[in-house]
């Protein structure tokens, strides 16, 4: 189930508010579990018996890691048995096609095997579970001997399917103590209607320039129609993404959560280093917390400093998906931020901030293009297409339909990826603020409404991992 389909936001979404809302307190917690149960088996009914068994071994195993907290050899020996189980569960079902078709690419043999369906949002819950397995190790945060409370906390359906990346020690309190305002309530149902207008009005308007891009005969391309698709690309996964990142935290404020903020605009970096500070900040302050700090993080030689950022890479790329073109994706980030470090940083800071921004951009999309294409060959053929090297010339009339057709999309797209809108509608209404937000906001929400009843038209970029 999406949070823009006709069913949440009319059926699933009303019905699990008057529950809580009209339920006592002690009642809150069991009644968005259930609804999160029945939120994830929606779609897929058998994988909740994989989420019921992650949630039972984790528990059990993060109170005999508490258990053992005196005996730190018998804690780490649980910790790692933890660890593995959940990465083989993982690995198991999103790398296991990945992995014997690369082997049978280069076996003498072929090793026969079926396709497993990927479970909806495994990659986000899986980084959860092991964040509080390993801060109960640490010490960072008191077991949940809760069951219930700790299954909340997996399953939480705003959240759960993609992100953003809830860290336990972020939520520990929440799920014990929370306070739900009308206040609070109505600033989570703004964020729910900007995430939900950024995904359907936004990201689905300009992805369906980015899919007619995308099935023209390479031929047929011209340079700037290549530049035009992958940009279409570039605001649809940022709006698509960001969008669903906002409507999650919408939803926790809704229910008295506080959700950590996922993007900050990132079109507006300077530098790869700072995109990623921008860009999926849970999924960036995850590996630095749990695997680029542990591993020695910049405190220590160049080379191992080099080995962590290269490894941090490789493994952020294989998050993303199971194919080479991901795992080419994140080394060629990793590659850049070293290069930037300790080479491009003082030079780069000479630079005109609009010079800066355009590289910025520029090598954000060619990454882009390694992500949208089905296979590291296609990236490679597209990323011709963009040097001017095959394709159909330079401009053709295919190019100046796209850019004109979609004039007044692209320049609010440009505008919205920066903070320029926000803070002007923030600046100039003043004290007929609340007034405005109910117009602005009910109109929005509307023509979400009105164009999900008539488009069928409404992928999410990110449900696949």
């Amino acid at each position: 189930m999406l949070f823009s389909s006709i069913v949440f936001l009319f059926t699933f979404l009303p019905i699990i508010l008057i529950l809580y809302y009209g339920l006592p307190k002690r009642l809150k917690n069991p009644v968005l579990l259930l609804g999160s149960l029945v939120f994830y088996a929606w779609g897929e009914p058998v994988y909740l018996f994989l989420m019921i068994f992650s949630i039972l071994f984790n528990y059990i195993c993060g109170l005999d890691i508490a258990r053992n907290a005196g005996d730190r050899r018998a804690a780490r020996k649980s910790l790692i048995f933890t660890v593995a189980v959940n990465l083989c569960v993982l690995g198991f079902f999103k790398y296991e096609g990945f992995v014997l078709n690369s082997l049978n690419v280069v076996l003498p043999v072929e090793i026969p095997f079926r396709e497993v369906a990927l479970p909806v949002g495994i990659s986000f819950y899986t980084f959860q579970i092991l964040s509080y397995i390993i801060d109960v190790y640490r010490g960072n945060v008191p077991v949940q001997r809760n069951l219930m409370d700790f299954a909340l906390y997996v399953t939480m359906f705003p959240q759960l399917i993609a992100g953003p990346i809830v860290k336990y020690a972020e939520i520990d309190q929440q799920l014990h103590v929370r306070k739900e305002t009308f206040g609070r309530f109505g600033e989570g149902v703004m964020f729910f209607i900007r995430g939900l207008s950024k995904k359907v009005l936004l990201a689905n308007s300009i992805g369906m320039v980015y899919t007619d891009v995308a099935a023209m005969a390479p031929g047929d391309v011209s340079v700037a129609t290549a530049w035009l698709g992958c940009l279409a690309y570039t605001f649809q996964i940022y709006f698509d993404f960001s969008g669903y990142s906002d409507m999650a935290v919408g939803l926790g404020k809704m229910f008295g959560f506080d959700f950590p903020k996922n993007f900050f605009y990132p079109y507006i970096s300077r530098s790869i280093t700072e995109f990623w500070r921008r860009w999926h900040i849970s999924l960036s302050s995850w590996f630095r917390e749990y695997l680029y700090i542990p591993l020695g993080g910049n405190r220590v030689s160049v080379p191992k400093h080099i080995r962590n950022l290269l490894v941090v890479w490789l493994l952020t790329g294989l998050w993303h998906g199971a194919a080479w073109n991901f795992v080419a994706w994140g080394l060629y980030y990793g590659v850049i931020l070293i290069v930037e470090k300790y080479f491009l940083a003082p030079f780069l800071e000479r630079l005109p901030a609009a010079c800066r921004h355009v590289y910025c951009m520029v090598l954000v999309m060619a990454g882009w293009v390694l992500f949208f294409s089905p296979s590291l060959g296609s990236a490679g053929e597209y990323l011709k297409l963009m040097l001017g090297l095959g394709g159909s010339g330079f401009l053709d009339r295919e190019a100046l339909y796209l850019l004109f057709s979609n004039l007044g999309l692209w320049i609010i797209l440009g505008l919205s990826s920066t903070p320029v809108v926000f803070t002007l509608y923030e600046k100039f209404l003043g004290r007929k603020r609340k007034t405005a937000d109910v117009l602005i906001y009910g109109g929005m929400f509307l023509l979400c409404v009105a164009y999900l009843v008539t488009e069928t038209y409404n992928p999410f970029l990110y449900f696949r991992f």
